[in-house]
């Protein structure tokens, strides 16, 4: 049987529409260049470009006095990413932090001990998950401060770590914010982190100074127009606070029709995509990878772009 022949309608492949082009691949670079150079080799496709545009929106917000708020999960912490965040903080860039219980309990154990992470399928066994003595005390001391306060939290956790002297206080990113004098939330869900079942929380304490927290969150976002907000490593309850605080803003009045987010994550989670990314945003950048690998290079191709610019 022969082949029904058709009389197909073609075109030039040059008049085509491309979506990829050899102009946009990967250069090489030379050994031991220097990072601008490495970063500038990259290709300008998919996550190439997308971590592109996100050095250009935080560059550009930061040279224009906006926001670019950082809000981060516990691996942020755990993946050894702190000092990369605290040196965004401490050069300005980073305005504001947002975090929720996990991440505030493993910022307090590292600048006390300079450890944090215990081994959850052992200890879950004989009941001594999460039964940390000073964890526990330091978490009830800093509700109890920043609901007496007003201070919020995340304000009051970064105090207590710094004021304390603790032994690694430099490795904490709740103290560099405190010592910088930007806001720090911390945005607890009962039930959710080790603290809770202490019978040294209390809870009056606890919902107070986490909703004062909230509040600036909501005050943080009101300003986010032409900023960035960057959500690492928050599957859940992050995104979720984004994007009622993102409503809380615009019903107040804020005017929020230019700003980027970004979600930086091993897996790309449905929350995310839809509450940082999607629905409130009117760009969002999903960068997909591990902390310890994506978070240095941001900020390595920020610095290197703002230094740059100051020669």
């Amino acid at each position: 049987m022969t082949a029904k022949k058709y009389n197909l309608k073609t075109y030039s492949l040059r008049k085509r529409k491309n979506l990829v082009k050899a102009s946009d691949f990967a250069k090489i670079h030379r050994p031991f260049a220097q990072f601008s150079e490495f970063f500038n080799c990259l290709p300008n496709i998919l996550a190439a470009k997308g971590l592109r545009e996100l050095v250009d929106d935080i560059v550009r917000a930061h040279r224009n006095g906006k926001q670019v708020v950082f809000a981060f999960g516990g691996h942020v912490v755990k993946s050894g990413t702190s000092p990369v965040v605290i040196d965004l903080i401490n050069r300005g860039i980073i305005t504001a932090i947002v975090t929720h219980g996990a991440g505030a309990i493993h910022d307090y154990e590292i600048s006390l001990i300079g450890e944090t992470s215990e081994d959850v399928e052992e200890s879950i066994k004989n009941g001594s998950f999460g039964m940390s003595r000073e964890t526990s005390g330091a978490f009830a001391a800093a509700c109890r401060r920043g609901a007496k306060n007003n201070c919020g939290l995340g304000r009051a956790m970064g105090e207590i770590i710094w004021k304390s002297q603790n032994k690694f206080a430099s490795q904490s990113i709740l103290a560099a914010a405190v010592k910088q004098n930007i806001p720090a939330a911390v945005l607890a869900a009962i039930g959710t982190d080790i603290t809770h079942a202490h019978p040294g929380l209390r809870g009056e304490d606890l919902g107070k100074s986490s909703l004062i927290d909230f509040h600036k969150v909501i005050e943080t976002v009101k300003k986010l127009q032409h900023g960035v907000w960057i959500n690492a490593g928050s599957a859940v309850i992050l995104p979720e606070v984004f994007l009622k605080a993102v409503s809380a803003a615009r019903n107040l009045g804020a005017r929020l029709t230019d700003f980027t987010t970004a979600n930086m994550d091993m897996i790309q989670h449905y929350r995310p995509k839809m509450n940082v990314l999607g629905r409130p945003s009117p760009k969002g950048i999903a960068l997909t990878g591990h902390h310890e690998i994506m978070l240095p290079l941001l900020r390595a191709a920020v610095v290197t772009r703002l230094c740059r610019f100051k020669d």
